[in-house]
């Protein structure tokens, strides 16, 4: 194998065809490296296949001539290498360069050849060139000597992929050693190879903000778009159908409040100065538009048909009753003590479902109490004045089982239930009198009445405390219904009654101005009242099948009564179903002893339904009954005389809401028992002496 001849592929390197020269000297011509005119070979192209066959061809030659590489050849060899260096700086420059000397080396111009400036495949006499400088060249250059055979035939190069140029560079060309890393030199990605711990420290900190920085238009407009359809389907799932079902997008105006407004007499009473936008618990009617058109009217005892002023049919699903929660009732949270009930009456056992309202009473301890059940109030929020209140119910519970105390009431506005301290010497008088009715236990020593007096009768003193002096205040009661089982018979009843002060001798009204209108079904109670209060009472037997529980299907029944509180022609009649049960006449409270007429109520009355249990009631089946019992309301309906709608709490002729508000402990706490407790001062009399 001849030796390798790098003159004859270096265009730094003269060529000499002299194998055999003795001096490697003579065949340099060292031109000035500064001197352009004398590279001739700046823009000559390097032929890669003409470069690496005349190279192996030389090599090959030099090879079956010595052997090894001559002495002058080893010299060429250290001193191309020492080219690559610059004498200043000690640091590798390119070869190639335009200013680097080794370009004015080659003196033959007759031997030159087109070379690539920019090869993309580098021969193997340059990678021993380069390599020359290190103390291995030697070495390096006899293992090229022993293996020239396989760069021979550039197909068994390329054939084999286990061969790795030693000398590949990523920069498309170039020789990787040509390209060192300057210290002065800025790369993009120098940040990754050079951190810098306090701009870190500041990017973590503002991480977001950095980012939003370096966001380029691609990203920022994948962000706007991104936020484009969060907004939108907000807007279009969450905002649009909360404004449309609250009709909130309509324009409301004071203009529109007469559609609010109910007469009294021949005036109007705004129930509200502002029509509200409403969510699905608020109405701005005082008729459920649930309620059907066939029922907006009612035939009265007269045979007039009476318009219907306000109804609740409880169809909205879910609704819940804690103070405040809805407009016209509240579920109250607290001991019933006034009849020493066993359960506490607590918010969360009112709720409405399958289109009624549900009352339910369980064994659950509250408040040191075995049983929870609810109370629903309409006082201070929705009251009457004359009509017909009507409720439809299913009793809880069986027929035949005695122990719960179900009630369908209405007491006027100015006593609170449950709030004794609010009843005292207000509930159950309904008076007018200035009289011995109006003292405490009625003047008489015989134990009739127990009661403290009339608290807002009708002849106060000047300057003390009354809703409008002149008129005799009170709390008046009327019961549509306090269900009851009858233990000798085991069927349930109603009990339907008024509650007045002060009392008859021996509780015993005027009965020749009562009708009973069945008496297979309907008897007058027993019981006609107590020292706390007179009772003017029918009950009624009941079907087994308006209860909840039963061997057959349960139904809903409506209870009702009617009243008109004229002083001569008033009266006042209790219903079940369609059917009258009993009527109690004006003239059936007439002066009686010391006392004078009894009124029935001209008070704004407030409606109560509940559920209680209490041993002053019955007596109670615990074993029997069945526990959670619920005691189911379908609708409450109020129905008025056409000329004669009044459906507020602090009517005219008798207000109510400035004394409720000039005595909140009383009306707001209902611990207190008795009136004095709350500190305020009970108002004297003309007939006891304003002294």
């Amino acid at each position: 194998m001849p030796p390798r001849n790098l003159t004859s592929v270096s265009p730094h390197i003269g060529s000499n065809t002299n194998t055999n020269s003795s001096s490697s000297d003579e065949n340099l011509n060292m031109e000035d490296p500064f001197n352009q005119d004398a590279n001739e070979y700046e823009s000559q192209s390097y032929d890669e296949s003409s470069s690496f066959n005349n190279s192996n061809t030389n090599l090959n030659a030099g090879t079956k001539n010595g052997g090894s590489s001559t002495p002058e050849i080893k010299q060429h060899l250290l001193n191309y290498n020492s080219s690559f260096h610059n004498s200043s700086t000690s640091s590798l420059v390119n070869p190639f360069s335009s200013t680097n000397k080794l370009n004015s080396l080659y003196h033959d111009n007759s031997k030159t050849t087109e070379y690539d400036r920019y090869p993309k495949r580098l021969s193997g006499s340059r990678v021993s060139s380069i390599h020359s400088s290190n103390s291995k060249a030697p070495s390096y250059v006899n293992k090229s000597n022993l293996d020239s055979d396989s760069f021979s035939n550039s197909s068994d190069r390329s054939s084999n992929p286990f061969l790795v140029d030693t000398d590949f560079s990523p920069f498309g060309g170039y020789p990787a050693s040509s390209f060192p890393l300057m210290i002065d030199e800025k790369e993009d990605d120098d940040y990754l190879h050079n951190p810098d711990p306090i701009q870190d420290a500041d990017y973590e900190k503002h991480r977001i903000w950095y980012d939003f920085k370096s966001m380029d238009k691609r990203y920022s407009l994948a962000l706007l778009g991104l936020l484009f359809f969060l907004f939108g389907g907000a807007a279009l799932f969450v905002v649009l159908p909360a404004v449309t079902y609250t009709h909130v997008t309509i324009h409301h105006d004071k203009s529109n409040a007469n559609k609010n407004t109910t007469s009294v007499g021949s005036g109007a009473v705004i129930l509200s100065d502002y029509v509200y936008p409403q969510l699905s618990a608020i109405r701005t009617e005082l008729v459920d538009p649930d309620t059907p058109t066939q029922f907006h009217t009612r035939k009265a005892k007269d045979g007039s048909l009476w318009k219907l002023a306000f109804s609740d049919e409880f169809a909205a699903e879910g609704r819940t009753f804690y103070d405040g929660d809805d407009q016209f009732w509240y579920a109250p949270d607290f001991h019933y003590d006034a009849t020493k009930d066993l359960e506490w009456y607590d918010p969360d056992a009112v709720t409405t479902k399958n289109g009624t309202a549900h009352l339910r009473m369980d064994v659950f301890k509250n408040h040191d109490l075995y049983y929870r059940s609810g109370m629903l109030h309409s006082w201070n929020r929705m009251c009457f004045s004359q009509g017909i209140m009507e409720v439809s119910a299913k009793l809880p519970n069986y027929g035949n089982v005695t122990g719960l105390w179900p009630g369908m009431w209405s007491m006027g506005n100015l006593g609170r239930p449950g709030y004794m301290a609010t009843t005292d010497g207000v509930w159950p008088y309904s008076y007018d009198a200035c009289d011995a009715g109006i003292t405490p236990n009625q003047s008489s020593p015989d134990g009739i009445n127990f009661l403290p007096g009339q608290r807002l009768n009708s002849c106060t003193c000047e300057g003390d405390e009354h809703p409008n002096r002149g008129t005799g205040r009170g709390a008046p009661e009327i019961d549509i219904i306090e269900g009851e089982v009858d233990t000798n018979i085991r069927v349930g009843v109603a009990s339907q009654s008024m509650q007045i002060a002060p009392m008859d001798i021996w509780y015993m009204p005027d009965y020749k101005w009562i009708a009973v209108h069945n008496n297979t079904i309907t008897t007058m109670n027993t019981y006609a009242g107590g020292p706390f209060q007179q009772a003017v009472s029918a009950t009624t037997t009941l079907n087994t099948t308006w209860y909840e529980l039963g061997n057959t299907t349960s139904h809903f029944q409506k209870y009702a009564f009617e009243y008109l509180n004229d002083n001569e022609d008033g009266y006042l009649r209790w219903f079940i179903g369609d059917n009258p049960t009993f009527t109690v006449y004006a003239n059936a409270l007439a002066p009686n002893g010391n006392i004078g007429w009894r009124r029935i109520s001209k008070e704004p009355m407030s409606m109560v339904v509940n559920l209680g249990i209490s041993q002053n009631w019955a007596y109670i089946d615990f074993p029997s009954i069945k526990f959670p019992a619920t005691f189911e309301i379908d609708y409450v309906r109020v129905y008025q005389p056409n000329d004669s709608i009044s459906i507020t709490c602090d009517p005219e002729d008798y207000p109510t809401v400035d004394y409720i508000n000039a005595h909140p402990k009383a009306y707001n706490i209902w611990n207190y028992t008795l009136w004095e407790q709350t500190g305020y001062s009970t108002p004297k009399n003309n007939l006891t002496g304003c002294t």
